[in-house]
């Protein structure tokens, strides 16, 4: 979400501009002016209007829980599916036999026509695939008619191992601020407002982590949960995964700093239960994970010399040679994942128009020069010449 307003006399857009073989025609002070000021009108429009009307709506009835379930269960059940079915694609491969009839399909997308068609969506799967998703549509409807805490939990492991896999940080440092930040705000959610526990408690969706403490007693129908929400496993999650490419780059076989925070978050999370469960209290489980997750690390590093290195690390964008991952697909494969790296590698480069007539492609290849054509024709009519003599020799 953009909080910064865009400077009509900034230099870059207009270098940007001239880079692009077009000009922007310079802004009048008037113009400046009425542009602002119809930003700050339509900011202030939905504040001011919206706060008449939440009055009347607070007194009124409120918009019913029972239709937000509903809408978030159907949100769910999409991102479920295909969340569950990218996760799943590389265990199931294992299991389809040498012989499976697997057939390669095209979901292709297209703007325009002829000349101008451009492709939106190119989007490549298999049979296999297919049957990964009919397996999760399987949970999905499971989940959606009967909310299971054991559909529910597939999703939230979907999504938790989803998000740790494909979201990435690019330093150590980032990963500080970024879990610094999100440590005060769970404190001060749980600790000093019910609206953490509230949420977590009235809404109906895979957005946490559940288990039934009477299960022994009532089986599988147990309903008194025990409940870990998805952030506090993915947020820790991503600053491991980034500590995992340190590891990697320092190129000495050891995985010691994956391993440390790994111990580390096993320590905190142990830490938050054993709270929680001596004071009968909700607790925010990054109070205990961020210090034991950074800290950990840190000392480490401290032992053997290393905190600058850390520090100075950079991820790249690529991913590293060797590197272990959970899951990789390739293009053909028709994941979520290769379709948003195609997705992302069109909104990065220029769309190009390809042509479609053939004589369209022999224009732009050809030389515009009419002499340079002849030429090129003698050239080719010479060439031809010559080789039907060495036939006939």
């Amino acid at each position: 979400m953009d909080s910064a307003l865009s400077d009509p006399h900034n230099g870059s857009a207009d270098a940007s501009a001239a880079a692009n073989g077009t000009t922007r025609p310079p802004s009048t002070p008037e113009g400046i002016a009425l542009a602002y000021g119809s930003l700050l009108l339509m900011a202030l429009l939905p504040i001011f209007f919206g706060a008449l009307r939440s009055v009347r709506c607070a007194r009124g009835k409120i918009f019913s829980q029972e239709y937000i379930n509903l809408l978030l269960s159907m949100y769910f059940f999409v991102l479920g599916i295909l969340a569950l079915s990218h996760t799943i694609s590389p265990f199931m491969n294992k299991f389809f036999p040498a012989n499976f009839p697997n057939q390669q399909y095209q979901l292709l997308f297209t703007q325009g026509s002829g000349e101008n068609k451009e492709e939106i969506i190119n989007y490549e799967f298999d049979t296999k695939d297919l049957v990964c998703l009919a397996l999760s549509s399987i949970v999905g409807v499971w989940y959606l008619l009967r909310k299971h805490w054991i559909a529910n939990n597939l999703f939230g492991l979907a999504f938790s191992l989803n998000g740790v896999e494909l979201l990435h940080l690019n330093n150590v440092s980032t990963g500080c601020i970024l879990l610094g930040g999100l440590f005060i705000y769970d404190v001060f959610w749980v600790f000093g407002t019910n609206v953490m526990v509230t949420v977590a408690k009235s809404f109906e969706a895979p957005i946490k982590l559940v288990f039934p403490q009477d299960l022994l007693e009532k089986g599988l129908e147990a309903d008194n949960f025990a409940m870990l929400g998805l952030g506090d496993v993915v947020i820790p999650g991503i600053f491991i995964a980034l500590l995992l490419r340190f590891d990697i780059s320092l190129k000495k076989n050891t995985h010691t700093y994956f391993y440390t925070s790994f111990a580390a978050y096993i320590f905190g999370l142990g830490l938050t239960i054993f709270i929680m469960h001596i004071f009968k209290h909700a607790q925010p489980a990054l109070l205990y994970l961020v210090p034991a997750c950074i800290g950990f690390p840190v000392l480490v590093a401290l032992a053997k010399g290393e905190v600058t290195e850390m520090f100075s690390y950079e991820s790249s964008a690529e991913i590293l040679p060797h590197t272990p991952r959970l899951t990789h697909f390739p293009t053909v494969s028709g994941s979520p994942a290769s379709l948003a790296d195609s997705m992302q590698q069109k909104l990065a480069g220029p769309r190009r128009r390809r042509p479609q007539n053939p004589s369209a492609i022999y224009e732009e290849s050809s030389p515009k020069d009419p002499a340079a054509v002849t030429e090129s024709k003698e050239a080719t009519e010479a060439s031809a010449s010559k080789g039907l003599e060495k036939k006939e020799k």
